[in-house]
């Protein structure tokens, strides 16, 4: 059943399933996509003791601006504080983390400005921006060429013009052939038809290239993010070895983002999307590494 919670800004719908008093997983949910890519994770998470709490993001679905004069940005760090702003709605002090995609690196963002927050996050397709991102070399930003398009205003206009042709395209090729129907397809694109969802999408993709400026009010979170060079606290990293995006060798090296217990999962046959892909070897990878992280920290 979809919720409702009212931030400073927004108006946010969320998943959520799970006793008030258990420890308390966010999912955080990238692009094209949006909150029912985790509809097959929350009840194994739910049935093993844990609150789950999965939001719509700004610009998808049913979360809105409270004002129209409110800049309509994208950037990790302005998610990250969406999020926080969520969380304290909800009264929630402290939880755990799973971002796939855009909710990766959200997620790194509220490790880094919230620390005292955040007990341990997994990280799904998309590596840490931790210590600033280097442009990619060519062989990468071939496959990223959707970043490059955004920032052109023939690009713009395009995705203005057919984001749901735009979005459909990343499906086909970031996973094998076939892992996905039209129905479902079409139904995750309802979400997409929000006023707002082409002005976020945007600015994301342009920002995080200095093509555009974050938003004013996560700009020191931006500098924070790109300052730290790695994190302490339990992370997980899950890689499809299909992913036709972000392959393999991309997140080769991501464990030297993190000094504390760290892990990186490859799933076979999966492609960019895990939590569609195969929730349940995906899930099954997430309570082995929720309850350890969460049995470790609770000793400390």
């Amino acid at each position: 059943m979809i919720q409702h919670a009212s931030t400073k800004l927004l108006n946010i719908s969320f998943l959520e399933q799970g006793r008030d008093d258990s420890q308390v997983v966010l999912l955080l949910h990238g692009w094209p996509d949006n909150a029912t890519t985790w509809n097959n994770v929350i009840p194994p998470l739910m049935a093993a003791g844990y609150r789950v709490i999965a939001p719509w993001l700004r610009g998808f679905g049913s979360t809105t601006f409270h004002e129209k004069s409110t800049p309509r940005t994208g950037n990790s760090g302005i998610h990250a504080f969406d999020m926080i702003e969520l969380m304290d709605s909800l009264d929630i002090k402290k939880f755990s983390i799973v971002g796939h995609d855009w909710g990766s690196n959200i997620a790194e963002a509220m490790a880094v400005g919230w620390p005292d927050r955040v007990e341990c996050i997994a990280l799904l397709s998309t590596p840490p921006r931790l210590g600033g991102m280097p442009t990619p070399p060519f062989q990468h930003a071939q496959l990223e060429w959707y970043h490059w398009f955004q920032a052109t205003k023939r690009g713009a206009d395009a995705v203005r013009q057919d984001p749901r042709g735009f979005a459909h395209i990343m499906w086909e090729n970031w996973s094998p052939k076939g892992w996905f129907s039209e129905d479902t397809f079409a139904q995750v694109a309802q979400s997409w038809q929000n006023p707002d969802f082409v002005d976020i999408t945007l600015h994301s993709y342009r920002s995080r290239w200095d093509e555009a400026e974050p938003d004013p009010k996560s700009e020191k979170l931006e500098k924070e993010v790109k300052a730290t060079k790695t994190l302490s606290l339990p992370a997980l990293f899950v890689q499809g070895e299909v992913d036709g995006v972000n392959p393999p060798y991309v997140s080769e090296n991501v464990h030297e983002k993190f000094t504390g217990p760290f892990e990186r999962v490859l799933m076979p046959g999966v492609g960019h999307f895990p939590s569609r892909e195969a929730p349940d070897l995906l899930s099954q990878h997430l309570l082995n590494f929720l309850q350890q992280s969460l049995a470790t920290s609770s000793e400390e």
